[in-house]
């Protein structure tokens, strides 16, 4: 009976489409930026193999409907199983190859090499998923028919043909997006709200009173969230830095109020300000407006390495504005994140320029990934000028982030997609995992930005375009990260750059979208203008390796 079925379904099966669709299975198996296991491999064949078996089915209905010359049923027959044991050879030989490819990005990233991406696994669940994806288009195309069947009586033949293809498409797309799609996000939801509201057991409010959340705060340990509770309770301390350094040092001062702390970005902003005013923050040095990720995470890497080059001498402070995943935030919620950033950066800098230029703490910008977006999104140039803050450090800033993207497209003729020089460098700079922010001849101006990307984040470097037209960050001289074996297909590489997009963050530190404490160091030293001496900063990336 298995066997009746199995060949009954073959038989249902496109020549042009198995042709196709081998190509795409094939193609999908190159390398492109991010690493991938056995299982999500297969995942990625199936669909690219459903997308090419789907492109060889269109080709092989307009070749009907053009009313170009058919094969007869035999050699239709023989042709079949020729292209069918050609495709096994294709797929067996890129199969071969692909842990080659796959080791390609392993070197690069200083990850143990694979032996073999386990073809049979990959084959198999690429054939599962494709059986799947072939089973709801024929539903589709079934529901479809039996529509415009039903409606024949009443319309024109093609009208019912075209009705009916609505109809399914209507029916499939509200099912999608009304029934799963909202349960999905229900359990997220869920799911990340219990997260952010676990206090984790020995977390206890901080016995300083200096400290966001102690009984002298105005704002609630429980209140911050178990993003703000980390970020608040994980800082270095005065001892911790002025062993470091050899002399005293200050206690760094961290300000962070939750989405339990208040309803609104407005009404958290004042309570930020509130508490920076009540902790002393404007009478440190330097005074840093951080933007979080989506679910209200605040890099260590970053916020630790700038304790330590400024001596414990600063204040960072955060308002959260979502508790789900970044990738989900920009989908259910995109403003919420430029809103809270923007009621932050307001409260914080109108505050600010009411106090003596000379008497007032430096003001920095801070943003990770959908952060760096939110935070380049919180003033416009033209509202600074007057009074302008002194600088910005955005890190992994997505491909969507408006200010990024235009200054990438606008860079000097000859500079990498991926590491661009902007103009004279007074005003931007773009670094990467080597230090490339000292450029000869160059001055800083008196507002500072610097972009801290690598070539191998696909949050910054997706491009939604990639199905028909090859990145512009392909293009040779290539990031240090990014294989040399990497080629563009048109589909198939678009859908590799979704899938590292989900799987960016899964990267040794120092590669994709998971930024190392060193390559801050130098992005916090070019920004600041720090005054470190060279051992000194290598002393301090040892240190922070050494974690």
């Amino acid at each position: 009976m298995t066997r009746d079925w199995i060949e009954r379904f073959w038989r249902t099966l496109s020549l042009t489409g198995l042709l196709a669709g081998t190509l795409f299975f094939a193609a999908s198996l190159t390398p492109s930026l991010i690493p991938r296991d056995f299982t999500v491999q297969g995942v990625l064949s199936g669909i690219a193999f459903s997308a090419g078996y789907g492109i060889g089915v269109f080709g092989q209905w307009l070749w009907i409907w053009l009313e170009l010359p058919l094969p007869r049923a035999r050699g239709a027959r023989i042709a079949k199983q020729v292209a069918a044991a050609a495709c096994a050879a294709i797929a067996l030989a890129f199969l071969w190859q692909a842990s080659a490819w796959q080791n390609s990005i392993r070197s690069l990233m200083g990850m143990e090499p694979v032996d073999s991406v386990r073809p049979f696994q990959v084959g198999l669940i690429a054939l599962v998923v494709f059986v799947v994806l072939l089973g709801l288009a024929r539903l589709f195309r079934l529901t479809g028919r039996m529509t415009s069947r039903r409606l024949r009586p009443f319309v024109p033949r093609r009208i019912a043909a075209v009705a009916g293809s609505a109809v399914a498409a209507i029916l499939f797309v509200g099912v999608a997006n009304g029934v799963l799609l909202r349960y999905a996000l229900h359990v997220a939801d869920s799911s990340y709200r219990a997260m952010d509201e676990l206090i984790e057991d020995g977390s206890s409010p901080p016995a300083d009173p200096q400290k966001t959340g102690s009984a002298a705060s105005v704002l609630t340990w429980e209140g911050l969230g178990r993003a703000g509770r980390d970020f608040i309770s994980s800082g270095p301390s005065a001892q911790d830095i002025g062993g470091f350094l050899g002399r005293d040092a200050q206690e760094p001062i961290r300000v962070y109020v939750g989405l339990g702390s208040a309803d609104t970005p407005a009404e958290r902003a004042r309570l930020a300000l509130e508490e920076l005013k009540r902790v002393g923050a404007f009478e440190k040095s330097t005074l840093v407006i951080v933007t979080p990720t989506g679910t209200g995470w605040v890099d260590p890497a970053a916020a630790d390495t700038l304790d330590y080059l400024e001596g414990g001498d600063v204040a960072s402070v955060a308002i959260q504005y979502s508790y789900l995943a970044s990738w989900l935030s920009l989908l259910v919620e995109p403003g919420y994140g430029s809103d809270a950033s923007r009621a932050l950066f307001h409260e914080v800098y109108g505050y600010w320029t009411t106090l003596p230029k000379d008497h007032r703490p430096k003001l920095y910008l801070y943003g990770l990934s959908l952060g760096a977006m939110n935070s380049e999104l919180s003033n416009e140039l033209f509202e600074v000028l007057g009074d302008p803050y002194h600088g910005a450090l955005w890190a992994g800033p997505p491909f969507a982030s408006r200010i990024w993207r235009s200054i990438t497209e606008r860079r000097n003729a000859g500079t990498p997609f991926w590491l661009p020089r902007f103009r004279d460098g007074s005003y931007v700079r773009f670094t990467s995992q080597k230090n490339a922010l000292d450029i000869p001849g160059a001055q800083w101006g008196p507002l500072r930005v610097v972009y801290l990307q690598y070539a191998s984040d696909s949050v910054t470097f997706f491009d939604p375009y990639s199905f028909y037209r090859a990145p512009e960050w392909m293009t040779r001289p290539r990031g240090p990260d990014v294989s040399d074996q990497l080629r563009w297909y048109p589909i198939v590489s678009f859908l590799q750059s979704l899938v590292d997009l989900a799987f960016a963050t899964t990267t040794p530190m120092g590669h994709g979208h998971v930024y190392a404490p060193e390559h801050y160091i130098d992005a916090w030293v070019a920004v600041m203008g720090l005054q470190w001496t060279p051992q000194d900063i290598a002393r301090l990336k040892a240190h922070f390796a050494g974690k």
